[in-house]
């Protein structure tokens, strides 16, 4: 339930750091408010929160450097903040490991959406449990020296233990429970984000990217003008 779910925010402006935190908090969320990316670093250490919301530019360590930080230690779901949609940012975010992002300025209501929708993914919230994947892909599957544990949510390559997040784990559940069936970005929005609104695609491209490095950069085929397929 919200009312469970501690959030790290990490934002420098006063304003937008109190109103927030209000917003969050009246939609029953506990929320650790830090104004710079190390006060922040000291508090997902000291508090171990449920999701942490990281604007990209605050001081001390900014937020990109502050997830890449988090993203060592932990798999926990992070969302950047950033006031520009500029490429360049969205990129840095996702390529350091952040699940999803959200341009400033936002409305409360979708931010708080944004983070159920996290949530949700990553157990939490009243989301699908691990058995609802489970069922549809089953046991062990194998692809190559690529083997998927989809009971014991584990991957292994050439018999070595691949780190997922669990974005990327449930990216690559959608792939292997239709493998050599194009899956267009939209679809995968819609089935791994959890999205019911159109989203930004480049969201499924980085993480296309960053599990192509882990997995095999061949095992994972783009489909031009329609989307991706893992190659049976």
């Amino acid at each position: 339930m919200a009312d469970q779910t501690h959030v790290l925010f990490v934002e420098d402006d006063d304003v937008i750091r109190e109103a927030t935190q209000l917003a969050l908090e009246r939609d029953g969320f506990v929320v650790t408010a830090m104004p710079d990316g190390l006060s922040g670093l000291e508090a997902f250490r000291a508090d171990r929160p449920d999701i942490a919301l990281l604007d990209v530019m605050v001081p001390g360590l900014d937020g990109v450097s502050l997830c890449r930080r988090i993203r060592d230690e932990s798999t926990v779901p992070v969302i950047m903040l950033s006031a520009r949609a500029d490429s360049i940012d969205v990129v840095l975010g996702l390529e350091a490991g952040a699940d999803d992002y959200v341009t400033k300025p936002f409305d409360g209501a979708v931010l708080v959406a944004r983070i159920r929708a996290v949530l949700r993914r990553f157990g939490h919230a009243g989301g699908p449990d691990r058995g609802e994947a489970d069922s549809a892909a089953g046991g062990v599957l194998a692809f190559g020296d690529l083997e998927i544990d989809t009971e014991g949510m584990e991957v292994r390559r050439a018999g070595q233990p691949v780190g997922l997040t669990p974005t990327e784990m449930r990216l690559l559940l959608e792939f292997s429970s239709a493998p050599g069936t194009v899956l267009s970005r939209d679809k995968l929005l819609e089935r791994v984000w959890d999205y019911g609104w159109g989203g930004d695609t480049r969201v499924v491209d980085v993480h296309v990217q960053r599990l192509r490095t882990k997995i095999g950069q061949d095992r994972i085929e783009t489909v031009r003008g329609f989307g991706y397929k893992l190659k049976a």
